[in-house]
């Protein structure tokens, strides 16, 4: 995935081939509906799906496996490999993209109705409630990975930063990673015997806990397994939040940044700024990556600062790759070869929602309800996934032929806007329209 971006990152850096062809752009002089299909642009979309599978590539290992218990799991052969990879190229590197787009699309959100005059923070505060309802019931009553409510509740501290100047919206969001990396670079000036020692009450705790975590999962009715859900994985998600959100909020304010800017817009004259992003962040990957591949093969072994360096350096790759991602696919998508051939990742983008939690519904069914959790290795769920994610991708484009939104976009929007949707492509907006 690094070694695709960077080959078609330096072919396109050499070209300079207009912009306008990826965009689909248009105003059909609606007052109070969300943007149509003509007003979309289709580099985020597309974006957008490429973020999607690597996210799924993430989470399925957490589906089909007792990853919330197995903090470091004990892989070999192919798995090991293929862990090593993940850890290098995918972990970190895929939600922090989404997040990104998350910042992005608030500001087409609020720009477009304070253009038509209405109550932008009423609107986006509705709009936040109905995604952390769906964040709360998905995490509550299916999974514990759940990225949903973090971004809701996030959200609404994004209300704080609309009207600020994109150059402060830089130093917030630089300020937020320097503020987390040093906690988490904090872990180092611990004595070695007291950080030990909490290594190993943990993971004692997590193996003590871990043959009822299996069984229940394997074994309990729906009911009892979400009660016990609730009483083992709801603290830990809660404890985490305030620490997810700090990182969560840096990328929706670049997000909201490259909007000010209008970075994605059809007319956009900031190719040299993307060129400069692309060079910078490989630049800082190639180190990166590096350092974690050595942390993660032990290749230095730093004894029980092992586990935080390879952290940190995962979350360090995981900011530099993940606008290197972005900025190689924008390269890329001024090219029309490029446009037809990840046209596809388009439609599961546009439907982001409805695919993220389809995942996770596909995946329990298959994992929990046929009874495969805890029998699968990691290539063969990745399989699994890769499988799933080219069926979700079918199955968008031809959802997206007969209708304007995917079912859970349609309801996100119905809840915002506060009436029914029209969901036909034939159908017309009534009622508010202007």
């Amino acid at each position: 995935m690094f070694a695709f971006c960077l080959l078609a990152g330096v072919l396109l850096l050499k070209r300079n081939t207009p912009a306008n062809r990826i965009f689909t752009v248009g105003d059909d002089g609606m007052k109070s509906t969300p943007i149509s299909g003509r007003e979309r642009i289709v580099t985020i979309d597309i974006i957008r799906g490429f973020a999607l599978l690597g996210i799924f590539l993430v989470n399925m290992p957490a589906f089909h496996s007792p990853a919330f218990l197995e903090s470091h799991p004990d892989y070999s052969g192919v798995n090991y490999w293929l862990d090593l990879l993940f850890q290098m190229f995918v972990q970190t590197k895929f939600y922090t993209i989404f997040s990104f787009l998350f910042g992005l699309g608030f500001y087409i959100f609020m720009s477009r109705a304070e253009q038509k005059g209405l109550q932008i923070n009423r609107l986006f505060s509705r709009r936040l409630f109905a995604l952390l309802l769906f964040g709360v019931l998905h995490l509550v009553f299916l999974w514990f990975g759940d990225i949903l409510h973090t971004y809701a509740i996030t959200g609404f501290l994004l209300l704080l930063f609309y009207k600020r100047k994109p150059k402060t919206l830089l130093i917030w969001a630089f300020s937020l990673l320097f503020v987390f990396h040093a906690m988490v670079s904090a872990q180092f000036l611990a004595p070695a015997s007291k950080l030990e020692t909490i290594n190993t009450e943990a993971d004692q705790d997590r193996a003590s806990m871990l043959s009822e975590y299996v069984d229940m999962y394997e074994n309990a009715p729906y009911g009892e397994l979400v009660s016990y859900r609730l009483q083992t994985e709801m603290g830990r998600v809660a404890a985490n939040i305030p620490f997810t959100i700090i990182t969560v909020l840096a990328m929706f304010l670049f997000g909201l940044y490259a909007g000010k800017k209008g970075v994605f817009k059809p007319d956009s004259q900031h190719l040299p700024l993307i060129k400069k992003v692309w060079w910078t962040t490989l630049v800082l990957s190639i180190p990166l990556v590096a350092l974690l591949a050595i942390f993660k093969t032990e290749v230095i072994d730093v004894g029980v600062y092992q586990q935080n360096a390879t952290y940190l350096f995962t979350s360090l790759s995981g900011l530099t790759l993940c606008f290197f991602y972005i900025s190689s696919l924008t390269l890329m998508l001024r090219r029309e070869f490029w446009q037809k051939l990840l046209r596809p990742l388009g439609y599961t983008g546009q439907m982001a929602l409805t695919n993220y939690l389809l995942q996770t519904f596909i995946s329990v069914g298959i994992f929990l309800g046929l009874g495969y959790f805890g029998k699968v290795s990691l290539a063969e769920g990745t399989l699994i996934c890769l499988a799933i994610y080219v069926a979700q991708t079918l199955f968008s484009y031809i959802w997206l032929k007969n209708f304007r939104f995917g079912p859970f976009e349609w309801l996100w929007r119905t809840l915002t806007y506060g009436y029914i949707q029209p969901m036909k492509k034939e159908e017309k907006s009534s009622g508010l329209n202007g």
